[in-house]
C-alpha cells in the first residue's frame, strides 16, 4: 500500500518543495528559532537525512506552526506578485513554496503511523485544523486562482512540454476541486466540511489502534495450544512460561485461526479480529464511518457530482464508477463459484473429521490448512524456514539491480526513528546516489497494523537542483524469536516484494516537479509497480537464489516449490471474494446519495444478500476498521489493487513472454517507473506492451479463466 495522508497532489501543493534559493530575511530570532527547534535546524547526517535521534516532541507544535506561516508567506507573495503570471512566477513558485512544512509535515505523518502515542495523536488533531486551514488559504484564493487559470487558459501558446502542462492542468483541477469556483458563502462550508473530516479520519484511526491494543487472548492452560506449531507457541510465550499471549497483530492472530484446535478459541479471535472498531466501547467507528460518508457526500454535491464516488473517480484511470464496478463486476462471480467449491471441500473434511459442524469464517482458515496439507502435502510451517528475512530483502535487492541496475548497500550512521529501522543506501549502476532507502519490520504497539511506503524526502530536479528521495517501507512481519530468526510465510514474502515495488516506484523516478514525481500518480495506476515486483518473489527460478534454509542455507527444494506452484491458484475463491467484496462496499458506500438512515453494519448485510456473498467469508475489511477508506486516503479507491492487477497481470505476461529479466523489456518498464506522474499512464502502458491491457489476464493469473 502507497500510503496516502490527503490527495497526493493536493499534499505536494500544500507541502511545497525547497525553494531555488533561501533568501536571507535577516531575523536573527527566527533564525535562533530554527536552530533551537530540532525539526526546523539545518540536518547535519549524511545526505541531510532527518536527525530522528535529535526530534523533541514538544518541538512538533511550534515547528509547524512556524512551517505553516512560512508556506502562507510564500503563497502570498506568488498572490501579491503584480507581474503578469508566468509559468516559474505561479506555478513553479508553488512547487517551490514551504520548505520547512513538507520537511515537518513528511517527518511528523509519516512517524504517527509508526510511532503513535497519545502526544502524537494530540499533535495531530492540532496540525489537521490548520493544515485544512491553509488548503482554503490555497485553493479558495480568487487571485491566484485567476493566475492558474489565466495559464491554463493559454496553455497550447506557452510552450511548455508534457510534463510541464500536466502540471499546471492538475493544478487548476486541484483548484476546482478545492472551492476556487464556489461563492464565498459556499468556501466557507467546503473549508468547514474538510476541516472536520480531517479530524474525523484522525479519531477513526486511533480508535482501530486502541482497539487493536485491548485485545490480548491469555492462554494458561497448554491444552488449548493443541494443533499450534511450537514456533507460534514461543512467540506468544510469556516470560513466565505458564502463559502464552496471542493479539490480533496478523503475525499472531492468522496463524492462531490456521492451527489452533480449541473452535471456541478460534471463533474468539476471529470476531475480535474483524469485529475492530465495531465493540460497544469508546472505540467503536459505527457514527463516526456515518458522520464521515455524510460529509463527502455534502462535498461532493457543493462541488456539482451526484455522488462522492462520481467527485473521486473524475480524476482517475477508471473515470466512472460505472468502469470500476464493470471490472469487479466481472471478477465476482467467477470468484465467487470457486469459493462455494471451495467450502464444499472444507465442509467435506469437517464431515470426514466427525467434527458435526457447519463451517463457519473461523473455522475457514483452520480447515483450509488441513486442505492444503491433504492436496499438496504443504503448509505455512513447511515453508518459513527458508524465507528469513534478510534473504528475501536480499532477494529484492538482487531482482532489482537484474532488472533495472540499481545497488542497495547498508549504511550505518543516518539517524533512525527506531532501533528496529535499518538503512541503505541507493545507487545506480554507474554508482551514483540515487536516494536512501529505510526499512521497519516488525510490529510494535505504537504502529498500526498493515504495510506502506511513504516519503520522508521527495523526488525533484528544477531550477539546477536534484534533491533524490528518501523512502520508508513499513510492515508488521513475525520478530525474531531468540535463536529464531524472522521467518516469513509466502503471504509476507509477497508483501515485501510488494512494498518494495512501491519503493522503487519513489526511489527511480527522474520527474522535474516533485508534485508528479514518484508515486505521485493516478490512484488506479500506484499499485502497478507493486503488485507485479510481487510476481518475482513466486517465480520457480528466482525463489532458489533467496529461499535458503535459516540454518543449513540449503536453497528450497525444487520439489517444495512444484508443491508451492501447484498450490498457486489453492484457496483463490477466498481471496479473491474477501478482496472484490471489500473493493465493492467501498464503491458502493459512496454512491449513496442520502445518508439519514445509514448503518454500516446493517449496510453490509444488505450488499452481502445483493451479491449473494457467502456468509463462511467476511469482507477484507468490515466498515469499522477499513482504515484505507477511513483513515488512509483510498476511499473510492480499494478497486484500484483490481484496475492496477490487470496491467500488472498484462505485463507480467510480456516478461514471461520474453525472458523474466530480459534487458529490453525491463528497460522499458523502467520508463514507465521513472516517468511518476509527468506522462499519460494509459498511453505509455500501451506504448511498453504493443497493445491495450488484458483484463483477462488477471482471471488467467488468478486460475479463475
Amino acid at each position: 500500500m502507497k500510503k496516502i495522508i490527503c490527495s497526493v497532489f493536493t499534499l505536494s501543493i500544500l507541502l511545497g518543495m525547497n525553494a531555488c534559493k533561501q533568501k536571507e530575511n535577516g531575523k536573527e530570532n527566527e533564525n535562533r528559532q530554527k536552530a533551537e527547534n530540532t525539526l526546523l535546524a539545518e540536518s547535519k547526517a549524511p545526505f541531510g537525512a532527518p536527525e530522528f535521534d535529535k526530534f523533541k516532541i514538544e518541538d512538533y507544535k511550534p515547528a509547524f506552526d512556524q512551517a505553516f506561516a512560512e508556506k502562507r508567506a510564500d503563497i502570498k507573495k506568488i498572490i501579491e506578485n503584480k507581474e503578469a503570471p508566468t509559468y516559474a512566477n505561479t506555478v513553479e513558485a508553488l512547487e517551490l513554496s514551504g520548505k520547512n512544512l513538507e520537511k515537518v509535515s513528511s517527518i511528523f505523518f509519516n512517524l504517527n503511523e509508526s510511532e503513535n502515542t497519545p502526544q502524537m495523536t494530540e499533535i495531530e488533531e492540532y496540525a489537521i485544523p490548520k493544515m485544512t486551514d491553509l488548503n482554503g488559504y490555497i485553493f479558495m484564493n480568487d487571485t491566484l486562482f485567476s493566475r492558474i487559470r489565466a495559464l491554463y487558459d493559454s496553455r497550447n501558446s506557452l510552450g511548455l512540454d508534457e510534463e510541464q502542462m500536466i502540471v499546471l492542468d492538475n493544478y487548476y483541477q486541484s483548484f476546482v476541486r478545492g472551492g476556487a469556483l464556489l461563492s464565498q458563502e459556499d468556501k466557507a462550508k467546503l473549508l468547514e466540511i474538510d476541516t472536520q473530516l480531517g479530524l474525523l479520519s484522525v479519531k477513526f484511526g486511533s480508535n482501530l489502534l486502541a482497539d487493536n491494543k485491548d485485545f490480548k487472548l491469555v492462554i494458561t492452560d497448554p491444552k488449548d495450544l493443541s494443533g499450534l506449531p511450537q514456533g507460534v507457541i514461543d512467540a506468544a510465550a510469556g516470560k513466565d512460561g505458564k502463559s502464552w499471549t496471542f493479539t490480533l497483530d496478523k503475525p499472531s492472530c492468522i496463524p492462531f485461526l490456521q492451527y489452533a484446535d480449541n473452535r471456541s478459541l478460534r471463533e474468539k479471535v476471529y470476531k475480535a479480529y474483524y469485529g475492530r472498531g465495531n465493540n460497544d466501547n469508546q472505540n467503536n467507528n459505527t457514527a463516526i464511518i456515518k458522520e464521515i460518508l455524510q460529509l463527502r457526500q455534502e462535498k461532493a454535491k457543493l462541488l456539482g457530482y451526484k455522488t462522492y464516488a462520481h467527485f473521486v473517480l473524475s480524476e482517475k484511470m477508471a473515470k466512472t464508477p460505472e468502469a470500476a464496478l464493470s471490472l469487479m463486476n466481472s471478477i465476482w462471480q467467477p470468484a465467487l463459484q470457486r469459493a462455494k467449491e471451495e467450502k464444499a471441500e472444507l465442509q467435506k473434511i469437517a464431515d470426514r473429521e466427525g467434527a458435526g459442524i457447519k463451517i463457519e469464517g473461523w473455522d475457514w482458515f483452520y480447515y483450509t490448512e488441513k486442505l492444503r496439507k491433504e492436496k499438496y502435502a504443504l503448509n505455512d510451517e513447511a515453508i518459513k524456514p527458508y524465507f528469513k528475512l534478510e534473504n528475501v530483502l536480499q532477494g529484492a535487492f538482487d531482482c532489482a539491480e537484474k532488472l533495472y541496475g540499481v545497488k542497495f548497500e547498508k549504511r550505518t550512521g543516518i539517524p533512525v526513528y527506531n532501533s528496529e529501522v535499518e538503512t541503505y543506501e541507493v545507487l545506480d549502476s554507474n554508482g551514483k546516489h540515487l536516494g536512501i532507502f529505510y526499512t521497519d519490520f516488525f510490529p510494535r504497539a505504537t504502529k498500526r497494523q498493515g504495510a506502506w511506503m511513504t516519503n520522508f524526502v521527495n523526488q525533484r530536479n528544477i531550477c539546477g537542483q536534484e534533491v533524490r528521495p528518501m523512502i520508508v517501507n513499513v510492515c508488521n512481519f513475525t520478530a525474531p524469536q531468540g535463536n529464531i530468526p524472522a521467518l516469513l510465510n509466502i503471504d509476507e514474502t509477497r508483501t515485501l516484494f510488494h512494498e518494495f515495488g512501491h519503493a522503487l516506484h519513489g526511489l527511480l523516478t527522474q520527474a522535474h516537479y516533485p508534485s508528479v514525481s514518484g508515486t505521485n500518480v493516478k490512484h488506479d495506476f500506484v499499485e502497478l509497480f507493486s503488485q507485479i515486483n510481487e510476481k518475482w518473489s513466486v517465480h520457480p527460478s528466482v525463489m532458489p537464489t533467496f529461499a535458503k534454509h535459516y540454518e543449513s542455507g540449503e536453497p528450497i527444494p525444487a520439489e517444495l516449490i512444484e508443491k508451492m506452484q501447484k498450490s498457486a491458484h489453492f484457496n483463490m475463491g477466498f481471496e479473491t471474494t474477501e478482496l472484490v467484496a471489500a473493493a465493492l462496499l467501498d464503491m458502493k458506500m459512496h454512491l449513496i446519495d442520502d445518508y439519514s438512515n445509514f448503518n454500516c453494519n446493517e449496510y453490509e448485510q444488505q450488499l452481502r444478500k445483493e451479491l449473494g456473498f457467502i456468509p463462511e467469508i467476511e469482507y477484507r475489511y468490515r466498515s469499522t476498521n477499513f482504515s484505507h477508506v477511513f483513515s488512509g486516503g483510498y476511499e473510492v479507491g480499494y478497486y484500484s489493487y483490481l484496475w492496477a492487477e490487470v496491467l500488472d497481470c498484462d505485463a507480467f505476461e510480456l516478461f514471461l513472454e520474453k525472458g523474466i529479466f530480459d534487458k529490453n523489456t525491463a528497460a522499458a518498464f523502467k520508463s514507465l517507473i521513472e516517468m511518476g506522474g509527468s506522462k499519460d499512464p494509459m498511453r505509455e502502458y500501451k506504448k511498453f506492451r504493443g497493445a491495450d491491457p488484458d483484463p483477462a489476464a488477471l482471471l488467467r493469473a488468478r486460475g479463475l479463466k
